[in-house]
């Protein structure tokens, strides 16, 4: 697995942002002046490469320097760790920005916890630093529990980097009406709202998220995004309580909310809640596809984007493979042996990390 965190020595006491350089005239062409904020190398021996900073030698231990280069890292001295909270050579780069949240959904990946520790000027300096065109995720938790810090980071962000986009994953509870000036300042075509919707019905999709009235809610919050222009990505994680629901709730979606601008059903990660109740949430598509394809074509026929995320390709019926991007993100993707021979790998989003082999789906093979 990727390592997302780097072991680390400093001099410096609190915590600070540095984008490692390995190549000046690189970074000069790619990201722009130097900046006070970029470490330049010095010096690389058996397991350490050591860069100059503004606030003194950095050491970082066991990786290559050529691997690094161009990363944003977000230095913790008194734990000697740095997290990489942008990786220039990776397409998967999220700023977990909280981890408390107002739901407690079944299948929650990220558990939510009551601490919350304030980031965002790290993460906005780290994002000023990001490689020209980078998509940036933004998640929790949830982001909008914080809207004035994350409003103001999109704002400022976006005015001195426009040409980068941000992808927001946030459970749709609180957007009001205040917020649609502050929406509609926002460059519409730089961020992408991704907010789940599991059923057309209240109660199936209340009692998966934990939550009374959350569909009601949701159903306020999308409209506002609605008249505000924002761009929406509705997503559906796929599970026993629901897989049967899916053409009714393409139906719902096709005649309420059919603004979006993709609706992605997602498959379950192994992980969090979903490892504790996987015996009763995951649905193996590979076997029964055919709520999926249903719901699929009726949106699709109605002119609404699909897509299917985190689904193996050889899980996925041939005509709808074109369907299913590679959406798992590099450092927590994985393959088994038994996709060692498949001609579609590089294309396949492949497994999680953490998936159990031993309780996964029938229908697993090589193309």
């Amino acid at each position: 697995m990727i390592p997302l965190r780097l072991k680390i020595a400093t001099q410096r006491g609190e915590p600070f942002i540095v984008r490692l350089n390995d190549d000046r005239h690189f970074l000069d062409a790619t990201y722009g002046r130097m900046t006070a904020f970029d470490a330049q190398l010095e010096d690389v021996t058996a397991n350490a490469a050591l860069y100059a900073t503004n606030h003194g030698p950095l050491h970082i231990y066991d990786t290559d320097p050529t691997e690094t280069h161009g990363d944003v890292l977000f230095v913790v001295p008194d734990r000697k760790i740095a997290h990489r909270f942008i990786r220039a050579n990776s397409r998967h780069n999220t700023f977990l920005v909280t981890e408390r949240c107002d739901q407690l959904c079944v299948m929650c990946s990220q558990p939510p916890k009551e601490n919350h520790t304030d980031m965002f000027p790290h993460f906005e300096a780290a994002a000023l630093l990001t490689e020209t065109g980078k998509t940036i995720g933004i998640s929790g938790g949830e982001p909008l529990l914080y809207k004035d810090e994350l409003f103001g980071l999109l704002e400022r962000v976006l005015t001195a980097r426009p040409d980068l986009r941000f992808h927001i994953l946030t459970n749709g509870q609180h957007f009001c009406e205040e917020d649609a000036g502050a929406l509609s300042a926002l460059p519409r075509d730089s961020i992408l709202w991704g907010i789940p919707l599991y059923s057309h019905k209240s109660a199936t999709h209340d009692e998966i998220v934990g939550k009374q009235g959350a569909h009601g809610r949701l159903m306020q919050s999308l409209a506002i995004l609605a008249r505000t222009g924002s761009a929406i990505e509705l997503r559906t994680v796929v599970m026993q309580p629901n897989a049967a629901q899916l053409p009714s709730l393409a139906r719902f979606i096709s005649s309420h909310v059919p603004f979006i601008s993709v609706w992605a059903i997602m498959q379950l990660e192994n992980i969090g809640y979903g490892r504790q109740n996987w015996d009763q949430l995951f649905f193996d598509n590979s076997v029964d596809f055919a709520p999926i394809a249903s719901a699929m074509n009726l949106v699709r026929a109605r002119g609404i984007e699909a897509r299917l995320y985190n689904f193996p390709l050889c899980t996925v019926p041939f005509e709808y493979r074109e369907l299913a991007p590679q959406t798992i993100s590099d450092w927590k993707r994985a393959y088994p042996d038994i996709c060692e021979p498949c001609s579609m790998k590089t294309e396949c989003s492949g497994f999680f990390e953490w998936h159990p082999h031993n309780k996964s789906y029938e229908g697993v093979r090589p193309i």
